[in-house]
């Protein structure tokens, strides 16, 4: 794969990441007053006319074909879990805690990429993964912060769990499938999951929200384009770590928002996770590196 297609995928991912931290902060004013389902119906719903306005200004309807629908459509339900448990967790949390947690994602995708897409991983980032798991034990402290940020926690760790198979699973629906066809039929299907299943709980949406549900719209969808572009083009190893400058924007809004400053438990925590992932980002090019060299030194017939 050529650098420069590297280059633009990290850059990608850094943007999507700063973005996706605005749409975080509205999120966690939605799940202040609605119901988890709610919200991952708003958010969902909020974004589709900007996917489908991108899609026919260039004139891709085309593109929104699909091939392989069983999973897209385990992907939107896996997607409606992810965004449920994520507004449950944030709506009693604070944005850099459920971040901290959420930052054990990479480390999960590159577990999952081994069997499911065949990737290499050596012993020493496997021992890396571990060790950013015991960072968010630490983080986690059953008991530490009552119960609610205990199941904030876990609602979080469910959340980055969905998220690392969703991921999964989209680079498996892209040998056949468009970036087009993702964005849009995960924001569509997980509309109509979460609306569906969170009916019964519906609840009117005061007007003092709209804004945020507006700004959610447009942040989500510009995100979710460039998340999805981000990975198709560049491995697991290289992009996902690049996810830890949401630590970053988390701990800004906090701070300046909520007056809150992260623990020094919290704050280890997050060093071994990031840490391990930077790790395991270094092995993983190293192993491709390699892998290249050792097959461009073999005689060809």
């Amino acid at each position: 794969m050529p650098h420069s297609e590297r280059r633009r995928g990290i850059a990608l991912m850094v943007v999507a990441v700063a973005v996706f931290a605005v749409m975080d902060l509205c999120l966690k004013f939605l799940s202040a007053q609605l119901p988890p389902l709610e919200v991952a119906t708003l958010r969902s719903a909020a974004s589709l006319p900007f996917v489908l306005a991108s899609v026919g200004v260039r004139g891709r309807w085309q593109a929104l074909k699909i091939r392989r629908v069983g999973l897209h459509i385990l992907r939107g339900l896996l997607s409606v879990v992810m965004i449920a448990t994520f507004s449950f967790a944030i709506g009693r949390m604070s944005i850099s805690g459920v971040y901290t947690i959420y930052m054990v994602a990479p480390l999960l995708v590159t577990a999952i990429a081994v069997p499911a897409l065949g990737e290499r991983v050596r012993v020493d980032a496997w021992i890396a993964i571990i060790v950013g798991f015991l960072g968010v034990l630490a983080v986690l402290r059953p008991g530490a912060n009552g119960p609610l940020n205990f199941l904030g926690s876990l609602a979080t760790l469910a959340s980055a769990t969905c998220y690392a198979l969703n991921y999964v699973l989209a680079r498996q629906i892209a040998r056949t499938d468009s970036s087009e066809s993702l964005v849009f039929w995960v924001l569509l299907l997980m509309a109509v999951f979460s609306a569906v299943l969170g009916f019964a709980g519906w609840q009117p949406v005061p007007a003092s929200l709209w804004p945020a549900i507006a700004i959610i719209g447009v942040t989500g969808a510009i995100a979710q384009v460039c998340i999805t572009r981000a990975f198709l083009m560049a491995p697991a190893s290289v992009i996902a770590p690049f996810e830890y400058t949401a630590l970053l924007w988390g701990g800004l809004f906090d701070w300046f928002i909520w007056g809150v400053r992260p623990t020094l438990v919290m704050l280890f925590g997050a060093a071994l996770i990031v840490g391990s992932g930077i790790y395991v980002m270094i092995a993983n090019t190293a192993t491709s590196a390699a892998e290249k060299l050792s097959a461009e030194s073999e005689p060809h017939p």
